[in-house]
């Protein structure tokens, strides 16, 4: 079976095809700072390499043009994208729906119920399912959603302190999310090392978000009833005292519509530094003694290490930490700033292995208790997994 899988990340399009007899990759390609400015595209196909930089404004306009160059290429072993057998969606939030489903209009609906619940990823999620599915109407679409490697969780994590008809009633609670990474990490540190049975993943990139996994399933993340809570995220806020709407609304004369934009779009580390909410970008202007630049790092770090310890508590200990996502696999220095300090949890970095990662590699001392792994994520061989299981253990429609 040949699957295409599309993975849209808060300011980044990632897109696979799969050969899934053999699970050989037979095209690539990404798309980051979405709406950012100077967006990185690349494109893989067969033997031929495709880069530039260009102003890609919108996830729509991402979609469309991966589609082109899967299209316009002479080195796709398959005559059009109609041969493609399935297309997966590493979808974010289905409301009362979770799990891997078919995409029908039911799960369109249930997706578009809870966008304002999750406004950075569903609207583009479902306008993107919307486009293929008129482009590529004979091709079976499949959402797998990020809520569900948390079903695992205990009641008393998924539940807020609020009045128990509003968790009954509106299914308010914590679902959490970047479930194709977590499970990936959970299954691939288990073949890593033995010392995995209880674990932190921590997914840290332009969208952040730390699992605590116990034999290879979830029991606490930080990520709660939307995409918008835990630790600080690009552009959106993290966690936030609800308290605080009334005096800003009172300030700035803005709605409650209006400030939750703000938070979704204009917060988060972006937010603190009025420069960006790229990491990278954060730490060249901090290098040139941008204070609040440095400011919204210390605050990334601080929050980074506030809920691993929360982690650790709900796990009774840890014995290997995952770092992974953009940042978490290339960021060296954040790596070495939340990992600082911590001897007495048995937590110390090897600060020569930590300078020369190159994809999957042990990064801790000889003398930490704790192993630190560094491992890429492939959100998208979940994702494609997921997908045939789906195709194939339902009829046909």
């Amino acid at each position: 079976m040949k699957i295409l899988v599309a993975n849209l990340g808060s300011t980044s399009f990632k897109f696979r095809l799969f050969e899934m007899d053999s699970e050989t990759q037979i095209a690539r390609g990404a798309i980051d700072r979405i709406g950012l400015g100077n967006s990185n595209c690349v494109f893989e196909i067969g033997n031929d390499e495709h880069r530039e930089t260009r102003d890609v404004a919108s996830h729509a306009d991402a979609v469309q043009l991966a589609l082109n160059r899967l299209v316009a290429s002479q080195h796709l072993p398959i005559e059009s994208l109609a041969e493609v057998d399935g297309i997966g969606f590493k979808a974010v939030h289905g409301g009362a729906i979770s799990g891997v489903q078919r995409v029908d209009d039911t799960v369109l609906g249930e997706m578009q119920s809870v966008e304002k619940i999750a406004p950075a990823h569903n609207p583009v999620y479902v306008q993107a399912m919307k486009e293929v599915r008129s482009a590529l109407p004979s091709v079976p679409l499949v959402a797998a959603f990020e809520t569900g490697f948390h079903q695992t969780q205990a009641a008393a994590t998924q539940t807020y302190a609020i009045p128990y008809q509003w968790s009954d009633d509106l299914s308010i609670r914590r679902f959490g999310f970047h479930g194709a990474s977590h499970r990936f990490i959970a299954e691939r540190i288990a073949a890593l090392t033995k010392n995995a049975g209880r674990a932190v993943s921590m997914h840290l990139g332009g969208s952040s978000s730390l699992c605590a996994i116990k034999n290879g399933q979830s029991v606490a993340t930080t990520m709660g009833m939307s995409p918008q809570t835990g630790l600080p995220q690009s552009n959106r806020v993290g966690d936030f005292d609800p308290f605080a709407l009334p005096l800003v609304m009172e300030h700035t004369g803005k709605t409650l519509e209006q400030v939750l934009q703000t938070l979704a779009d204009e917060s988060g580390l972006l937010g603190i530094s009025g420069v960006s909410g790229d990491i990278r970008d954060l730490q060249n202007a901090a290098a040139s003694g941008n204070d609040r630049a440095e400011l919204a790092l210390e605050v990334y770090v601080s929050e980074t290490r506030r809920h691993l310890g929360g982690m650790i508590v709900s796990l009774g200990g840890v014995d290997c930490i995952v770092f992974t996502g953009g940042t978490g696999e290339n960021g060296n220095q954040i790596r070495q700033r939340i990992c600082a300090g911590l001897s007495d949890l048995g937590i110390v970095l090897d600060e020569q292995k930590n300078e020369n990662v190159v994809g999957e590699t042990a990064i801790h001392d000889a003398d930490s208790a704790v192993e630190i792994w560094v491992v890429p994520t492939n959100e998208e061989i979940v994702v494609a997994r997921q997908t045939v299981e789906c195709l194939t253990s339902e009829p046909a429609l």
